[in-house]
């Protein structure tokens, strides 16, 4: 249990890629961590590209970055609809400037491209939005999982596994 005492969000909205919501929050409360689902406001019950709901904890602005040690956001087609709503990126935004952990995968480069945090990154993310990335100023690596300090991203629910290892391992320290 090498995440006891850490809490950690992870951003929902409909259309969630499901294993990339899922897979993270339950292996981050099996290593101890304080898991709550955050959501835009827009509903209390989301729903995945495959159907499975998942029910929120609270909305993104009911939290303060310094409640948290880390942000999960999961893929899928949710991200666009993220990115959308300001207090999703102001949270992104602030949390990733306080130091805190922000953990992307597959589509969900989205948000933190739109919180305008990304400029001068190393990143990886699902190959499709990889143009969003450069054009952001990432510095695109095609790798299963890419630590940028704070910054760890991975590109499909195939690197779900070496993304988890990551983010513990950065939690741990």
């Amino acid at each position: 249990m090498k995440l006891v005492g850490k809490k950690i969000v992870i951003l929902a909205e409909n259309l969630y890629q499901d294993l990339e919501l899922w897979y993270p929050l339950l292996r981050m409360r099996e290593e101890g961590a304080e898991v709550r689902v955050v959501g835009t406001g827009s509903s209390k019950t989301y729903t995945g590209k495959y159907g499975y709901p998942v029910t929120v904890d609270v909305t993104a602005d009911q939290i303060s970055p310094d409640e948290i040690d880390a942000i999960i956001i999961p893929g899928g087609y949710a991200p666009d609809i993220l990115r959308r709503y300001e207090s999703i990126l102001k949270l992104v935004r602030e949390a990733f400037y306080r130091g805190k952990i922000l953990a992307a995968i597959c589509h969900a480069g989205w948000v933190p491209i739109s919180a305008g945090i990304l400029k001068g990154r190393r990143a990886t993310s699902f190959f499709a939005i990889k143009d969003d990335m450069v054009n952001a100023g990432v510095n695109w690596e095609d790798a299963e999982v890419v630590v940028d300090e704070n910054l760890i991203t991975s590109r499909t629910p195939d690197d779900l596994p070496a993304f988890c290892r990551a983010i513990i391992e950065r939690l741990s320290q």
